[in-house]
């Protein structure tokens, strides 16, 4: 099948070809899966969807949504990091709010586990009012409300998975993304987005302590196990996904490719350049895109994935995305379809 066997060519491969970003290894790379591909698709193993634009603006924002073919009902929640005061690097609201208008979405977020402004509702909602959220949408610190279990299939560190109580109140959810490095993960994208991002204060200190406590108190004193770490985020972002069946969209934006998290108050600047805008309705094939999108770019003055690629592997960050893959939130095999 032709069509499977040169997807990830047409799609990544021509992308960076085309903005002269490409290197040896990723070409090599890309013929070594356009095999493989043709191999599994000989045994009919299916590929996830990911959907790509190189435009970063809210129009793009809106047709990418459009793209994946799952339409957003009901009560919308938009999940995304409202970005520690400090920081710059976070998702604006003029970019997103074409899709949350679209789509009648309340922006949602939990509280943090670190300090910092954002560890306390009050705060964090005026967080969110300095950043302009409030000028676009109505905004939701769920775990405001209390906290909620939710179960996860994966028990072989977290046994439940704590999150924001108002959770509940919702019918649909779009993980809107910014992928980027991060601290303690190596990577943020939608798995962590789902995972961390949707946790209560308390179930952010779960998943960082891979299940020895659910309690802030003397919690960072037990952050040591990293791939236990990594692990228990994969579970809980999948015991969200389990939440909501197929009321489930996501997206990530590829811009401000910072080695920090949007939840630094000083981020390190991007030395990288924008890629672009991808979405899916597989969490794993997602992120796997993003990182092989990284990987991918030609090391140049102003465009050096360098850093990234260091901060990612420095904290083993691929193996959430391993880990979500093996059990059975999504699959790496994709194929990426441009829709400019």
């Amino acid at each position: 099948n032709n069509a499977m066997t040169y997807t990830r060519i047409v799609g990544s491969f021509i992308y960076l070809c085309n903005n002269n970003q490409i290197t040896i290894h990723i070409m090599i790379k890309q013929l070594i899966t356009a095999i493989a591909i043709a191999a599994i698709s000989c045994t009919g193993v299916a590929q996830s969807t990911v959907y790509m634009t190189r435009d970063i603006t809210p129009e793009s924002l809106v047709k990418i949504y459009e793209a994946v073919g799952r339409k957003a009902h009901g009560k919308v929640a938009v999940k995304i990091s409202t970005g520690e005061p400090g920081g710059h690097n976070y998702l604006k609201p003029e970019l997103i709010n074409g899709l949350v208008q679209k789509v009648n979405g309340t922006i949602v977020e939990c509280n943090t586990a670190y300090g910092g402004r954002r560890s306390n509702t009050e705060e964090h909602l005026k967080a969110a009012r300095e950043h302009g959220f409030f000028d676009i949408a109505d905004v939701d610190i769920m775990d405001g409300a209390g906290e909620i279990k939710l179960p996860v299939r994966d028990t072989t560190h977290i046994k439940y998975n704590l999150v924001g109580a108002n959770l509940a109140n919702y019918d649909f959810l779009i993980n809107l993304a910014h992928f980027k490095g991060h601290a303690m993960a190596g990577l943020g994208g939608v798995l962590k987005n789902q995972s961390i991002g949707i946790a209560s204060a308390n179930g952010k200190a779960y998943i960082h302590t891979a299940g020895y406590t659910d309690k802030l108190k003397g919690m960072w004193s037990h952050t040591g196990d990293q791939d236990g770490f990594l692990e228990s985020m994969a579970a809980a972002a999948q015991s969200v996904a389990d939440h909501f069946g197929d009321n489930i969209l996501y997206i990530d934006v590829m811009n401000n490719l910072s080695v920090d998290c949007d939840c630094d108050s000083h981020p390190h600047d991007p030395e990288m350049k924008d890629i672009g805008i991808l979405a899916s309705t597989d969490p794993v094939a997602l992120d796997e895109a993003c990182l092989e999108l990284v990987y991918g770019v030609k090391p140049t003055e102003g465009n050096d994935n360098r850093p990234l690629i260091e901060r990612i592997q420095s904290r083993h960050g691929n193996h959430t995305i391993d880990h979500a893959e093996k059990i059975g939130l999504g699959s790496k095999e994709y194929k990426i379809v441009m829709i400019d």
